[in-house]
């Protein structure tokens, strides 16, 4: 039976794919895990009641968001990096095709946006949101030269096509976008 615990990581580091060990607040750990809620953060989104176009589209995403995990979680110099799957750069013209489809069936936005909603669309909005902490992260392993270009900007995309995904969630429920109306001064 193989067991869920190994106690390799009760010392404060844990491996990388590929060999080699760091602290578990390495800025590349701190990546792919906050990635790794990311990933979760849209399972509850699809829990949270999306319609089957909007799930399958979150359901693609997860998928892609592995890969993207094995990309933060393999250093470049070792053997593994050459076995990993790629961050294919279709998944961001995918999503761009997407948002600019699903902004068609949008009204025009006159106002920011503040998070809420229905529940799918808030728990997306909370995804946007842990998306670019993700980002984040990853705009610093790459200007470390730890990470390629690929990862932000799949990241920096799909912040993009989740806040759209929020608002068509609303929208098809017949949930209004929650305006944010800023008092005015004196």
């Amino acid at each position: 039976m193989t067991r869920i615990y190994t106690k390799t990581g009760d010392a404060g580091q844990t491996s990388l794919f590929g060999g080699g060990r760091v602290a578990k607040d390495h800025p590349r750990v701190q990546a792919y895990g906050e990635l790794d809620e990311l990933n979760a953060t849209l399972g509850m989104a699809r829990a949270a009641g999306l319609e089957k176009e909007l799930d399958a589209m979150i359901e693609k995403l997860q998928v892609e968001l592995f890969t993207v995990g094995s990309v933060l979680a393999t250093p470049s110099d070792t053997k593994a990096a050459s076995v990993i799957p790629l961050i294919e750069p279709e998944w961001v013209t995918d999503m761009e095709a997407t948002i600019d489809r699903l902004e068609t069936e949008l009204p025009a936005m006159t106002h920011f946006i503040l998070p809420g909603g229905s529940p799918a669309a808030a728990t997306l909005h909370l995804a946007r949101t842990v998306c670019r902490r993700v980002e984040r992260h990853t705009s610093r392993l790459h200007l470390d030269g730890q990470v390629g270009p690929e990862p932000g900007v799949y990241l920096n995309r799909l912040s993009d096509l989740l806040f759209v995904l929020a608002r068509v969630a609303n929208h098809r429920a017949g949930v209004e976008d929650v305006k944010w109306i800023p008092k005015k001064r004196g």
